[in-house]
């Protein structure tokens, strides 16, 4: 009985002390739900709620001083693409080209349809 609390005192030791919290290298906020929601059930909430989960997850990421997660410009200068709102559009599409250059091809290939278009 002598042997077995500190036994278990040292276990539990051991196991808390390893378990550290972890920092993630990327806040994804509700990224997925959102994003579930609005190809679940494609309206205007569902797509301003989706807007607005990628313009959080922008502002969240850069407050707690993260890289913001690959895509997330992206898809917020689709958004605004889709809206007719050129300019922000190619912005957002730049600033996933600065913070991912190996999405560089791709951006500026769609940078350049934009201009086209625009």
């Amino acid at each position: 009985m002598k042997f077995k609390v500190p036994m278990i005192m040292l276990f539990t030791i051991l196991a808390t002390g390893c378990a550290t919290k972890k920092s993630s290298m990327y806040n994804y906020g509700d990224y997925s739900e959102s994003f579930y929601a609005m190809k679940k059930e494609t309206n205007a909430d569902t797509s301003m709620e989706w807007k607005s989960t990628l313009e959080e997850i922008i502002a969240d990421s850069k407050s707690d001083k993260l890289r913001v997660p690959p895509g997330v410009f992206a898809n917020l200068g689709y958004i605004y693409l889709q809206a007719n709102n050129t300019e922000k559009a190619v912005f957002f599409f730049k600033e996933e080209k600065t913070a991912y250059p190996e999405s560089g091809r791709f951006m500026d290939n769609l940078i350049k349809k934009v201009e086209v278009q625009g």
